[in-house]
């Protein structure tokens, strides 16, 4: 079992000790292969860790070009008349990562990027084929996040959804060999990307998901939609099933926010209430699983650090570290 948790001082010295393990990895796997796949996450976590390669890349120290990239996760429904409107206003994820990662590179870009590509459907038709056409989806999912789980025979908007937005992005990862490396955050409930709280973890690889009302809810108080009403209440993501399918999966937490579903992510079984406790499989299955947390996210497994311990995690404590 190879899980690992980097315990840092605060959002600073977490960026820093993440990007170095990034760093290293895509460095010495560039030594022997030809690509690289790096899987990349949106939200506060990584903004910093993502600066830092950026450096990397600027400096020559990695090779750009030889990187592909996929991403967790994208809005359906964000305000635009276009899929071209939708996939640059400012809240989708595609226009986070230009200005978070992609367009800090200067002289070079990445081999390729890919965003799943939640901003190609319009909302209000898939709401409209929802309703249409309740025979051929049904939803999954303990609480109120839930996955619409589209049949194989369905036709129309749903069939092309299922064929050309979930299946072929997968499709795609798979021809590229796989992630080699994920970077990932932790939703305020446990959850990755928008596999939410609740959905069920077998066959739920690329989601189309209805939104949690608190995951709205939490985008609105957070300043990224002016209501309710304007935030978007669909998704396109990849599921924990096929997250944990890179051979590297690095975890940043910051904030007291993520205390406890760090917490039980570790701690206490694994459950598709907390979708990131599934790591624990990944890591007992041969998986690289590393948590890399400030000391707040990091608060109650230091309180347990012995029980941490005895489940196999190799707690590694950094703060006294410049």
């Amino acid at each position: 079992m190879s899980f690992r948790v980097f315990i840092t001082r605060d959002f600073d010295q977490m960026s820093r000790v993440a990007a170095g393990i990034v760093e290293a990895d895509i460095r010495g796997k560039q030594a022997v292969q030809d690509g690289y796949v790096l899987g990349l996450a949106t939200g506060n976590s990584p903004t910093g860790l993502y600066k830092h390669l950026a450096k990397a890349f600027n400096e020559g120290r990695l090779d750009a070009g030889r990187v592909r990239t996929f991403n967790l996760d994208e809005y359906v429904g964000l305000p635009g008349e276009n899929p071209q409107q939708r996939c640059l206003h400012c809240e989708s994820y595609s226009y986070f990562m230009i200005r978070e990662l992609f367009g800090l590179l200067e002289g070079s870009s990445f081999l390729e990027t890919n965003v799943p590509w939640g901003t190609l459907i319009d909302q209000e038709e898939l709401v409209a084929a929802l309703a249409e056409s309740p025979e051929h989806y049904e939803l999954q999912g303990a609480d109120q996040g839930k996955a619409v789980v589209i049949a194989e025979g369905a036709d129309g908007l749903l069939g092309w959804i299922k064929r050309h937005v979930l299946d072929d992005y997968e499709a795609k990862i798979k021809a590229a060999g796989g992630v080699d490396l994920h970077i990932v955050g932790v939703g305020g409930r446990g959850h990755v990307a928008f596999h939410e709280s609740g959905i069920p973890f077998r066959g739920n690889r690329m989601l189309l998901v209805r939104l949690d009302d608190s995951t709205v809810g939490n985008a609105v108080r957070d300043g990224h939609f002016p209501s309710v009403e304007e935030s978007p209440r669909y998704a396109i993501s990849m599921g924990a099933e096929l997250v944990y399918e890179a051979r590297t999966v690095v975890l940043l937490a910051n904030g007291a926010r993520k205390t406890g579903p760090v917490a039980e992510s570790v701690l206490g079984g694994v459950t598709y209430e907390v979708p990131i406790s599934y790591g624990q499989d990944y890591a007992a299955a041969g998986g690289n699983l590393i948590y890399v947390l400030d000391e707040a996210a990091a608060a109650e497994v230091l309180a347990r650090q012995a029980e941490a311990e005895a489940k196999g995690c190799e707690i590694v404590d950094m703060r006294s570290e410049s």
